[in-house]
């Protein structure tokens, strides 16, 4: 009897080996296909791939006399942005965040709206992307702060300022996550463009609409692995916890035919954010491409939102 209790007790040991070794290896192959910049994102929407981001570079290289700044994030990684200072003095600055596996230089034609409205603009690349350094993307949480630090590099070259966030898709996330933290009084208008409630909520949606597949365990290792590797979880990770805390105004804007991150989640935000908030649904418009199916009506309405606030 004692030796059949030992072979089944091995048994069991070699069964939770190999399901621990199993589920790290999934774990860290998700994350790398997900999280690590390194790898390629072709596997998985990126907005660099949209028909927005492709054409959308040549003002901000060719024509803006942009220049490349750097600032350190407050865990020593170099982060760029491209800055560009309109040629009518203001006080009035914009800083317009990318996407997922995007980069800075691809938010152009919204940086040059801002411009044209008398915005000076900042355009960072969030960290591991473009010329910022990092090995993970943040999802957004990490990346609330490193805006928070070019709010900051902003305010030190001109204490009058005025500023306004800007986000699409992750940037979207990412401005919202910044919204309730202790924001300098300087930032006086949040838009959020196309965000996702919570990389938990956004991961679940991806696996069950394009894989169909459960979250349960995958999302469970792959969060795992995340705070091993990216020092974060998937669940603090969360714009709607967040937009409960902010107090500047919020603008939020999202196509009502979003497959990638998916409608409904606007309503949520705008129902759990305690600031003075409003929101706009662009008929028609797909993920991210809002201002490209109505720009009349995006861009109108952004100002006038704007415009309340900044003066």
């Amino acid at each position: 009897m004692k030796k059949i209790k030992k072979i089944f007790v091995s048994f069991l040991v070699v069964i939770l080996i190999s399901a621990i070794s199993t589920g790290t290896f999934i774990g860290n192959l998700l994350y790398d296909i997900i999280l690590n910049p390194k790898i390629s994102k072709n596997i998985v929407y990126a907005d660099n791939n949209s028909t927005q981001t492709r054409k959308d570079s040549s003002w901000l290289i060719n024509e803006s006399n942009y220049k490349d700044e750097y600032i350190n994030s407050f865990d020593d990684l170099k982060l760029h942005a491209y800055v560009v200072e309109n040629k009518i003095k203001t006080n009035k600055w914009a800083i317009v965040v990318h996407g997922y596996a995007g980069n800075g230089a691809l938010m152009s034609a919204k940086a040059k709206y801002f411009y044209e409205m008398g915005y000076n603009v900042v355009i960072p690349d969030l960290r591991g992307h473009g010329q910022s350094e990092g090995d993970y993307i943040g999802m957004g949480w990490d990346d609330r702060l490193d805006i928070i630090s070019w709010v900051n590099h902003i305010i030190e070259k001109n204490p009058k300022s005025e500023i306004a966030l800007h986000g699409t898709s992750m940037g979207a996330a990412t401005v919202l996550m910044a919204s309730g933290e202790n924001l300098p009084s300087n930032v006086k208008a949040i838009i959020s463009d196309c965000a996702y409630t919570s990389v938990l909520d956004e991961f679940k949606y991806e696996l069950k609409t394009f894989l169909n597949l459960s979250s349960f365990p995958l999302i469970n290792i792959t969060d795992l692995i995340t705070m091993i590797r990216a020092g974060y979880s998937f669940k603090e990770a969360s714009a709607i916890n967040q937009v409960k805390k902010a107090r500047v105004p919020i603008l939020f804007i999202h196509g009502d035919r979003d497959k990638f991150v998916p409608y409904y989640m606007m309503n949520k935000l705008y129902e759990a954010a305690n600031s003075p908030k409003e929101k706009l649904t662009v008929e028609g418009g797909e993920h991210a491409n809002s201002d490209l199916m109505s720009p009349y009506l995006y861009w109108l309405t952004v100002r006038d939102f704007l415009d309340l606030y900044i003066q």
